[in-house]
């Protein structure tokens, strides 16, 4: 089946976060993008260019996940040092890209996700950053709704998922008593 990106997130390295899909389900945890074929089809979704190796995107998304997840959580500090190695490389590389002077481009893909990465922590507003509640999900997203109660990544998928399952659960009792 062909690949089709979702790109519900809010910021680009969210999606990228968001190319595992069930990883809290392990027996359904899939990697969207590992291939090069995919990752091409994901990057161009994004917006973004430059080829690069899927295993390296693969390890760049595991640090930013490591980074925000407590974050969206709420759980504690966030481990920055690995991520903050990555910047550190990434704006050595740069160049400026944009009509705001501290806008700077990646000089490959995986340049870019790093500096996409540092943007989300350093430009958002954190207390936004949300997990999908459906228990095998996973998935991140700033949620921009106006009174901050945005619950799935996606209310017609993981949101439709947990009102059938309430449903049911409502039904299930019905009969039951």
């Amino acid at each position: 089946m062909l690949y089709q990106p979702e790109l519900i997130g809010g910021h680009v390295a969210l999606d990228l976060l968001n190319t595992v899909s069930w990883r809290l389900d392990p027996p359904r945890t899939v990697d969207r993008i590992a291939t090069a074929e995919a990752l091409a089809t994901w990057r161009a979704a994004a917006g973004l260019s430059g080829d690069s190796d899927p295993r390296r995107v693969a390890t760049v998304r595991a640090v930013v996940y490591d980074a925000v997840l407590p974050i969206a959580r709420g759980t504690g500090p966030a481990e920055l040092r690995e991520l903050q190695t990555l910047l550190a490389g990434a704006v050595r590389r740069a160049t400026p890209a944009g009509p705001r002077p501290m806008d700077w481009g990646g000089a490959n893909l995986v340049d870019e996700l790093v500096l996409a990465a540092g943007r989300l922590l350093e430009r958002e507003d954190l207390s936004r950053l949300r997990e999908c509640q459906d228990d095998g999900c996973g998935w991140l997203f700033l949620d921009r709704s106006k009174n901050g109660s945005r619950r799935w990544c996606s209310s017609g998928d993981c949101g439709n998922r947990a009102r059938a399952k309430r449903h049911y659960e409502r039904v299930r009792a019905g009969r039951e008593s």
